[in-house]
Order: structure tokens, then C-alpha cells, then sequence
């Protein structure tokens, strides 16, 4: 397994165009395999190819993957990086994944990062089938991650916070309802909807635009099993895993800092 980084220049046309839909993103980042066929798809329960793109300041885009094989993105370079400007390396940055992921251990804690689309299943009368439907709020986007379940199958669980730390003694409204941003150390930042097309099948008409909700979560985590979590981190958690979400990154503590 292989994490690599890239730097989006967005001052390039290329770099807007690809920023611009996920589904153009998505193959870009496809075309970086050379093995890889477009049509290929990953076999349920095998490591695949995930991506993130984290918006951390208008000019600091990064795009995160973790794939199988060492990207090549060269391409992308050309495209929306600074071909010219090469001094150490291509112009990116991979390197092995599997030994950090080898390393990993029960109790151990770390930072974290995730972006995701957090959504659920309604049913507006009992005789209509369920339907998806994303979380919109932060409460509920914050919820979706802390589900018992959820972070069970993912071999994680999010940590409390310290209640010297909480502006409210038991993390609860004054109403008693569970508030989580005030219990959990965890934030909800970057909701974004993205609408974009899908490129059909050859032979058959474009379908409806595909509307993508994601959030993006910081916060720290205790991992209860690690092969899960290895699962998590090279498989990816939850839906629309193809659009930049699922890719969950860990990243030691900070010195000193209160676990």
C-alpha cells in the first residue's frame, strides 16, 4: 500500500477545471495507474484506490491518495502543478503505507482526518421503499461518524473530551438532549454539495447530475482493533468512496499534548 501527496496549483486552469467536478477528478486519478483499467473494479473486501482533497487555505489544496500500487501523476503535474519549478522529486510525494500500517496497535491514539458522506435511509410512508438521503446538518453529520456501530466496524472509537475541558459538565444541552460537539473531541468543518454528471455507459444517454453532500472531520481517536482500522484506512468508510470520500489519514499526537 502506498500514501501519496499532491499540491494543487490553483492559480492554473487545469487545476480549476479539476477542482470543478469530482467526476473529472475521479478519472484523473484513475489514469494514474497504468495497470488499472477504467472499467476495472475493486473486488468487495480488497484494498483500493481512495482519494481526498483537503481545502486547508485558498491557495493550499492537497489531494491525498491511497492506492495498491505507487501512483504516476505526472499528468497532473503538467495539468495543475508546477512542471517548471521541479527541483527534488516529480512533484509529488508517495511512499509505503505498509509499515506504518503494520505498526498499528490496540489502545494507541491518534489525530485524525476523514472526509465522508454521511447519510442514512428514510422512508416517508410504510409502503414506499427507503430512500438515501445525506445528513445535512453538522449535529447530524457528527452523529453519523459517532455511531456505536459505525465505529465498531471501523476498529475506532472517538475519544471524549476531558470534563474540565466541556463548556457543558456532562456534554449535554440544558434540555438534556445529547450535544456532541461539546462531549466528543471531534469537529465537523467543510460541508460542501457537489453536483456533476456521470459519464455513461457507451451506447446509452447521459443520466440525471449526481448530487454528492461531504463533510470533513478532525478529531481524535483510540483504535480498539487494529485490523479493522487497517481495513478502514486502505478500504475506506462509508458511501461514494469513487468522489473523494471514505479516505480516513491518522497522524501522531501533538508533543505534550493530553490524550
Amino acid at each position: 500500500m502506498y500514501l501519496t501527496r499532491f499540491r494543487m496549483n490553483t492559480a492554473r486552469t487545469g487545476a480549476r477545471r479539476l477542482l470543478s467536478s469530482r467526476q473529472i477528478l475521479h478519472a484523473a486519478v484513475m489514469s494514474s495507474f497504468p495497470a488499472l483499467l477504467p472499467t476495472d473494479q475493486p473486488t468487495p473486501g480488497t484494498p483500493r484506490v481512495l482519494w481526498r482533497l483537503d481545502h486547508n487555505a485558498p491557495g493550499e489544496v492537497l489531494l491525498y491518495l491511497v492506492s495498491p500500487d505507487a501512483p504516476d501523476l505526472t499528468h497532473l503535474v503538467e495539468q495543475a502543478g508546477w512542471p517548471t519549478a521541479l527541483v527534488d522529486g516529480p512533484g509529488w510525494q508517495t511512499r509505503s503505507y505498509t509499515p506504518f500500517l503494520d505498526n498499528l496497535t490496540t489502545s494507541s491514539r491518534w489525530d485524525f482526518r476523514l472526509t465522508a458522506n454521511p447519510v442514512h435511509h428514510i422512508r416517508r410512508t410504510n409502503d414506499e421503499p427507503r430512500k438515501r438521503t445525506a445528513h445535512l446538518t453538522p449535529h447530524h453529520q457528527m452523529g453519523w461518524l459517532l455511531d456505536p456501530a459505525r465505529q465498531e466496524r471501523g476498529g475506532f472509537r472517538i475519544l471524549e473530551k476531558p470534563k474540565d475541558k466541556r463548556l457543558l459538565p456532562q456534554g449535554t444541552t440544558h434540555q438534556g438532549h445529547e450535544h456532541h460537539g461539546d462531549r466528543y473531541q471531534l469537529t465537523v468543518r467543510d460541508h460542501r454539495t457537489s453536483t456533476f454528471g456521470k459519464t455513461p455507459p457507451p451506447g446509452t444517454r447521459r443520466g440525471k447530475p449526481v448530487t454528492l453532500v461531504t463533510a470533513t472531520y478532525d478529531g481524535r481517536l483510540e483504535i480498539t482493533d487494529p485490523d479493522l482500522m487497517r481495513r478502514t484506512l486502505t478500504q475506506g468508510l462509508g458511501k461514494a468512496k469513487a468522489y473523494g470520500c471514505g479516505l480516513m489519514t491518522l497522524a501522531p499526537l501533538p508533543q505534550g499534548a493530553t490524550p
